[in-house]
């Protein structure tokens, strides 16, 4: 089944009803089936066939999701790009997929025309200039394992990977999401992420229309107005990163009428790891247990928190998705006892075709069907193998023969009442291989030495686990999705 196919039977079943109202202009189901089928037509026109490239770099715009669905259409493969890259990242991304047709909007476009200009084949749409006007058939000519999308991923431990993600892996997501979250067409998700990432695209906007919902989408998020419009507007379903429901919980504190949250449903977190203290506050504060699940561009969604609310727990991404199958291993590969730590793998529909080009990388991704997912985690035996996430593979600090997670380190600095958030990493050290270094961004007005920090960790960690050195920030780096780049902050601390 072709995804888009998908999306134009659910619209011929709910062709009356809203599907998204973009910052107050609605779009039936209807209009947006019509929409995208004068997009495919213009595409098909243009010449672009079964298995072309076609890069999107636009602002977050309806005419994102015209395009990104009739690129699928037609049987083409959609590359969204994050509208803050640069001409260098640019080239790299078009070249390397070997893009047949840039999508962008003409402020960009003169960012990095003489960069591209040696793309002899790369044609180039300007989203402002394109007005398709013609009707006609549509043959949805790709489907099943066939390639949708290739979506690169960060690219923190060298030049960025394309994955390849097939129709089957999306709609395969997209199901186990509507069981899981008991979306319906009687829902209304207020839409604040980034379309270019499998988040705001794969999991919020699709998940709205394989289910008949309806997205009231933003173009940016301001957290009053969210506030505001989940009350007005009776809102069921939030989703965000870490990041954003730090910045509701701030806003809250400052609203003098809190807002009527009687239609929601659920908040649900993702992207980047939820602190302890987020979890707690937000339910203090708004009554609700946030919902953090688990996912990865490669594979989509894994895992979720169960919906009902005292299911939900903090530090913990809940139960596989129906499905999908999870391991936990040693370095060996062998299955680890219940409640140890070892390295995720993933097998299930869900799970990508490979990475563009790179097949050697492919090869050492994958153990016998399973996906190394490159995370440290463990099931808790006590709670129904319950999934908890402690870090990254390659984030694991072994200092004098000892492993130390970050994340356990995290959660004990971000306890006291001083920080606002930390990111531990291991610096090389003659004596111990690596130490343990934090780097500190304190609450505003707040003072703490470093000694006093350290004491604060010894009273509640082994002394190997205990940073050695700390370094105060004013902010911590992170990407477009709010997740701490810890690559950068070591190449930061080992330049001080």
């Amino acid at each position: 089944m072709n995804l888009a196919r998908l999306i134009s039977e659910t619209a011929a079943k709910y062709a009356e009803k809203p599907a998204i109202i973009f910052e107050g202009k609605i779009w039936t189901y209807r209009d947006f089936d019509r929409q995208v089928r004068l997009y495919a037509v213009a595409l098909d026109r243009l010449g672009i066939k079964k298995g072309d490239r076609v890069a999107v770099q636009l602002p977050k715009c309806i005419e994102f999701l015209f395009f990104h669905f009739a690129i699928l259409s037609i049987g083409a493969i959609s590359l969204p790009l994050n509208p803050d890259y640069r001409s260098e990242e640019i080239v790299y991304f078009l070249t390397d997929s070997g893009s047949s047709l840039f999508i962008t909007t003409s402020d960009r476009l003169t960012k990095v025309q003489s960069a591209i200009k040696h793309l002899s084949k790369l044609q180039v749409l300007l989203q402002e200039e394109f007005f398709p006007q013609n009707e006609g058939d549509i043959n949805y000519s790709s489907g099943g394992d066939e390639i949708a999308m290739i979506c690169y991923t960060s690219g923190t431990t060298g030049r960025s990977k394309g994955a390849l993600i097939s129709h089957r892996n999306l709609i395969a997501n997209a199901k186990a999401l509507h069981k899981a979250w008991e979306w319906s067409d009687r829902d209304i998700l207020l839409h604040v992420l980034p379309l270019f990432h499998v988040h705001g695209l794969n999991v919020a906007a699709l998940g709205c229309l394989y289910a008949g919902a309806t997205a009231i989408v933003f173009e940016k998020f301001e957290p009053r107005r969210v506030w505001r419009t989940l009350e007005a507007e009776k809102c069921t379903l939030l989703m965000g990163v870490p990041t954003i429901y730090q910045r509701l919980i701030n806003e809250w504190e400052k609203l003098d009428r809190k807002p009527d949250l009687s239609n929601m449903r659920v908040f649900i977190s993702g992207s980047a790891p939820l602190s302890d203290r987020q979890f707690y506050y937000f339910e203090d504060f708004t009554g609700f247990r946030l919902l953090e699940r688990y996912g990865m561009t490669e594979t989509g969604m894994n895992a979720s928190n169960r919906i009902t609310p005292e299911h939900r727990k903090a530090k913990s991404v809940g139960f596989p998705l129906e499905g999908i199958e999870i391991r936990i291993v040693n370095r060996d590969g062998l299955d680890v006892k219940v409640s140890e730590v070892g390295e995720v793998l993933i097998r299930g529909e869900n799970v990508f075709q490979g990475y563009w080009g790179m097949p050697e990388k492919t090869k050492e991704s994958f153990v016998d069907g399973w996906f190394r997912t490159g995370d440290l985690g463990f099931q808790d035996i006590d709670d129904d193998r319950r999934l908890y996430l402690v870090g990254r593979a390659k984030e694991l600090i072994i200092t004098g023969g000892f492993n130390v997670y970050p994340k356990e380190i995290e959660n004990i600095l971000e306890s006291h009442e001083a920080i606002k958030e930390s990111a531990v990493i291991g610096l090389p050290d003659e004596d111990f291989g690596e130490k343990v270094v934090a780097a500190i961004a304190l609450k505003d007005e707040a003072n703490i030495t470093t000694e006093l920090l350290i004491e604060h960790c010894k009273s509640r960690l082994a002394a190997y686990k205990c940073p050695k050195q700390i370094f105060f920030v004013s902010e911590l780096p992170r990407n477009a999705m709010g997740k701490i780049q810890k690559n950068i902050l070591v190449q930061k601390l080992v330049e001080m």
